[in-house]
């Protein structure tokens, strides 16, 4: 029995997110179904975290067990031949027995893609959030330099389903936004992320770009605690898990 670690990147715009469903497509349902067929029984894949419906990746990371003798450089060229062209394993490494994709993430990078400008390139429109309307980049850094650091993240997620499971304490090293022409992006980098963390960190920013709402809120509305309609949820689709690293 061998261990294995993939990286994998996806085009998240056909699935109903990372996570197996019982009546949806999903990616790692993909995978899960492509080393069926190449193992001759089931095997569980382990991702890093869970993605949702419409959010891409380029660098999620996930992990299995396969009794059958493939060598990493066979097993990316087989799952490659088996997967359709918008999943791709991107590496395959042999792990440690003791390796675990999700529980031995020190931390991962999610970026959040924006075209800002008044027309959209058809060829980004499913990889970028359309803003045609100007923003004041400057105020969305000192919007985001604020929410940097360790905080209670209530007011800037999403409740799932089933409410509140665990602390909404997280440390957020690093919330930067950078416009490289029309191109605006994004970075965040932490130890973990609340359901939709990202997704709201950037409506907030958005907001506070487009003149909705001043900078100088952004601190009042962390320590809050509450979620409410001033913190919207940007649209899945600019969206794109970036990378883990592991301790």
């Amino acid at each position: 029995m061998k261990r294995f670690k993939i990286t994998v990147g996806f085009d998240g715009t056909h699935y109903c997110g990372w996570q197996v469903q019982p009546s949806d497509v999903t990616v790692q349902g993909r995978l899960e179904a492509v080393l069926f067929r190449l193992n001759g029984e089931r095997v569980k894949v382990h991702g890093s975290g869970r993605t949702d419906q419409g959010v891409h990746a380029r660098g999620q990371v996930a992990h299995f067990d396969l009794e059958k003798p493939f060598t990493t450089v066979a097993l990316m060229r087989a799952m490659n031949a088996l997967l359709p062209e918008d999943v791709r394993i991107m590496r395959v490494e042999e792990a440690h027995a003791s390796f675990h994709s999700r529980k031995l993430a020190k931390d991962k990078e999610y970026r959040y893609f924006i075209w800002n400008s008044a027309t959209m390139p058809p060829t980004d429109r499913l990889h970028c959030l359309h803003v045609p309307q100007h923003l004041d980049i400057e105020a969305m850094r000192q919007a985001a330099a604020v929410l940097e650091g360790l905080h209670d993240f209530a007011a800037f997620t999403s409740v799932p389903r089933g409410g509140f499971k665990g602390s909404t304490i997280r440390l957020l090293h690093e919330l930067k936004v950078r416009k490289d022409g029309k191109r605006i992006v994004i970075v965040a980098r932490g130890e973990g992320f609340l359901y939709r963390m990202v997704r709201c960190l950037t409506g907030w920013l958005l907001r506070v770009g487009k003149g909705e709402v001043d900078a100088s809120e952004t601190e009042s509305v962390l320590e809050s605690c509450i979620r409410t309609a001033r913190v919207p949820t940007a649209p899945p689709q600019g969206l794109f898990l970036w990378n883990v690293r592991y301790r």
